[in-house]
Formats: C-alpha cells, structure tokens, sequence
C-alpha cells in the first residue's frame, strides 16, 4: 500500500520538525551546561564552559535555519 503525495509530505515535514526542535533542545541544554561551568557549579575549566556556551548559541540559533535551507533546497531538485 502506498501513500499519496500529500501524506508523504506531511511525514517529512512532522520528521523535520522534531529534528529541528531536537537541535534547538540540545543547543539550550548545551548553554545551561556551559553557564553551569562558567558560574563554577561544575568543576570545569572557564574557558570549556564558555566555548560549549558559544556553541550552543550557534547551535540554537543558526543550526536549525542552515538545515532548513538545505532540506528545502533538495525538495526543489526533486520537483
């Protein structure tokens, strides 16, 4: 049995999304894990608190985007 088009989109669209959040959710728990190791409450040299800070932030904001255009620019190819 197959699914139309439309289901199928709508799949890869629900996949997308909850990889896309995932991401977000990771690059939030990765700037509270490197504030936790700025403010000292892990015992972790400052600088690693402060790269896994920036990373996260990187991660938060422009990961998901990057993937995103990546993702729509493979589903023009296909059309």
């Amino acid at each position: 049995m197959s699914r139309s088009d439309r289901e199928a989109a709508e799949a890869r669209a629900q996949q997308r999304f909850i990889i896309l959040n995932a991401l977000r959710f990771s690059g939030i728990a990765l700037i509270m894990f490197g504030f936790a190791i700025v403010r000292g409450v892990i015992d972790l040299p400052w600088a690693v608190g402060a790269v896994l800070t920036v990373v996260g932030m990187l991660e938060f904001f422009f990961l998901p985007r990057f993937i995103a255009r990546r993702w729509n620019a493979g589903d023009d190819k296909t059309r």
